[in-house]
Formats: C-alpha cells, structure tokens, sequence
C-alpha cells in the first residue's frame, strides 16, 4: 500500500475518533493543549493498536483466505464504511462528558478503534510493513483528534456527522481499490 492510500486510510480511520473529539471540545468547553494531547493520545493508540491487532489475526487466517483475501478486504472496509454513514444519518445524539479520566476516555478510544480492528485484518491482505502502518495511522488520528478537541470548543457538534460521512465514503472507496486493483493483476 503507498503512502497516498495509507494517509487516505488513516485520515478515514481516525473519522470516528475526530467526530467524537469534537464533541468532546464542545462538552470541555474552554479547550486545553494539555485536553488536546490527552484525547490524541488516547484515540491515537488505540487507533494503531486496533489494526496491528486484527493484521495479526489476518495473518493467521491468512492461508484460508489467500485465493479471496482481497474479497474480504473490499467487504469489512465496505461494512465499516457503510456503518458510519449510517452514523452519519442517525439523529441520535450522544451526550459527551468533559471528563479525561480514563474511565471516560477508555471506552470511547476502544469504542473509536473497532473498525481499525477489522481493516488490521484487511492490511493482512495487502503488501507493507504493518508497523510503519500501524504508527502512521496512530499519528494521523492523534492529529486530527487533537485538532477535533479545540474544533469542538469552538464550533460545536455541527461538523460531527459529516465528519463519519466523509470517514465511510473514503473506507469504502479504498476497499473497493484494493478489489480492483487485485482483479486488474489477475486480468
């Protein structure tokens, strides 16, 4: 995977992350750098740690699946990409909490990285060193949710759900370029 694809995966990843920071900007109020740091942390490792975890189950299935790996990358990039454009959609709204203990920010990091998860797997499918991956992933997504927390503080919620639509769009057009370009190398 080159590392226009890869930064487009990241950016796509880190949607849920971003969206959830700017909701908790706007729940902190007054945002902090030190607020900013600790929800990029938070979001950004487990955004890194998720994918490493699920290349590792992908390597183990690995001899299952080579004939249709590519298949079942396309399927949880479109499966996860679809779930947050339903999020998207959804009216429910979530109240967030100001709070950075770790009982407030462990649920929401693991809560953020479930997709990072099943696209692990998926990088199993796709040539690359996982852990330069793996750290470029965690970076963007501390980034972005960095930049979400102090979006938040100023803008609110507003950007929220667009942020999950543009996440899902983009996961389920990089499945659908690993579907093709796999069946263009068979053609």
């Amino acid at each position: 995977m080159g590392i226009g694809s890869l930064f487009i995966l990241a950016v796509g990843l880190s949607m849920d992350a971003f969206a959830v920071a700017i909701c908790k900007g706007l729940a902190m109020g007054k945002s902090s750098l030190r607020g900013s740091v600790i929800v990029g942390l938070w979001f950004g490792f487990f955004q890194a740690l998720m994918p490493l975890i699920g290349y590792f189950i992908g390597i183990q299935l690995s001899d299952y699946i080579k004939a249709f790996d590519h298949w079942v990358a396309f399927v949880l990039l479109a499966a996860i990409g679809i779930s947050m454009i339903a999020e998207s959609r959804s009216k429910k709204e979530e109240e967030e909490s100001p709070s950075l203990s770790v009982r407030s920010m462990f649920p929401l990091a693991v809560a953020t990285s479930i997709d990072a998860l099943a696209s692990g797997i998926a990088l199993a499918a796709v040539d690359g060193n996982i852990y330069w991956a793996v750290a470029f992933i965690g970076v963007i997504t501390f980034f972005l949710s960095a930049s979400g927390v102090k979006l938040g503080s100023i803008a609110g919620c507003r950007y929220k759900s667009k942020a999950e639509l543009a996440g899902g769009i983009i996961l389920i057009c990089i499945g659908a370029k690993i579907l093709f370009e796999h069946m263009a190398e068979g053609v």
